[in-house]
């Protein structure tokens, strides 16, 4: 016998508001701490959600509160219509030098260090009430967390799929070669690729750019890679040694504007690496997302002209 569901006016909306903070936290005690509500409160929410629908909906684990098969089939649905409510009761219009909310932004590796200053000096300028929280997309599951709110927006490679979201190419950064002042193999305004295989070469171990020179690429990791080094070491290894590092032109004019590096164009440039931003579609009208994504869209095409 089909289970009876129970009527849209029989659900108090802040049950629904509830499960959305479990939801999100895996957490009776922090889902409190979300919504003000103590944890007795959260208890008592959950156990009349339980009755109501009929299922458990979360089971306690070594990892939290894990949801219910029933649960994840209710998440995004709840987060959805949470969603268009809470919309529909903003204002229609985003005033960014009175506002004072805060955004979730993802970023990779290049997005971290090209785009997220400027778009933190532009913001703050503009909309000093305005908290932005970047956070690094390596170590998140960014689609499930832009599903479930938690993320504003994501910055990174362009080729997610999906029609829930909408996407827009925010910069395409050639490759060039970056290496200490004087060097003596910079014999010109162009660097040779060739002779790229016949230098060391350091590799960025925590930022993984994808530069590819193609058929040069096997002789590339027999013949340089002879060191490998985080980001933050990079700038100062290079401007001591013979080393030469192959990356982004946005992210060489970082480095050289801190330390005695120059950068030089490559003879035969590697695939460009873009960056783009994505969000869920569900946001394109909504104000303040909006608002958002226009200032980001600014700042990249400002280091675009630069």
């Amino acid at each position: 016998m089909n289970k009876k569901a129970p009527k849209l006016g029989a659900i108090d909306l802040n049950l629904l508001v509830v499960f959305d903070a479990i939801m999100r936290d895996r957490s009776v005690t922090r889902a409190g701490q979300r919504l003000g509500l103590s944890q007795p409160a959260i208890s008592h929410a959950l156990t009349r959600l339980r009755h109501m629908l009929k299922d458990e909906l979360f089971v306690r684990s070594p990892s939290g509160m894990a949801p219910t098969p029933r649960a994840e089939e209710l998440a995004t649905p709840i987060r959805i219509a949470l969603d268009g409510l809470q919309q529909s009761l903003e204002p229609v219009q985003f005033e960014p030098s009175k506002a004072t909310t805060t955004f979730r932004i993802a970023v990779d590796n290049y997005a971290a260090i090209v785009l997220v200053a400027p778009i933190a000096a532009h913001i703050a300028k503009i909309a000093p009430g305005v908290t932005l929280d970047f956070r690094p997309s390596g170590t998140l599951n960014v689609l499930e967390l832009l599903d479930r709110s938690e993320l504003h927006l994501a910055m990174g490679p362009s080729g997610v799929q999906g029609e829930r979201f909408s996407r827009r190419r925010l910069l395409q950064d050639q490759f060039v070669v970056v290496h200490r002042k004087g060097h003596p193999a910079a014999t010109g305004q162009e660097f040779p690729t060739e002779k790229l295989t016949t230098l060391p070469q350091l590799e960025i171990s925590s930022a993984q750019f994808g530069s590819d020179l193609e058929d040069n690429s096997s002789r590339r990791s027999k013949a340089k890679a002879v060191m490998r080094a985080p980001f933050l070491s990079a700038a100062q290894i290079l401007a001591t040694s013979d080393l030469v590092s192959v990356l982004p032109l946005n992210v060489a004019r970082n480095m050289t504007r801190s330390h005695h590096l120059v950068f030089h164009r490559l003879s035969r440039s590697p695939r460009p690496i873009e960056s783009a931003m994505i969000w869920l579609r569900r946001l394109d009208n909504q104000p303040a997302h909006a608002w958002l994504r226009d200032v980001i869209t600014q700042v990249a095409s400002g280091l675009r002209d630069a």
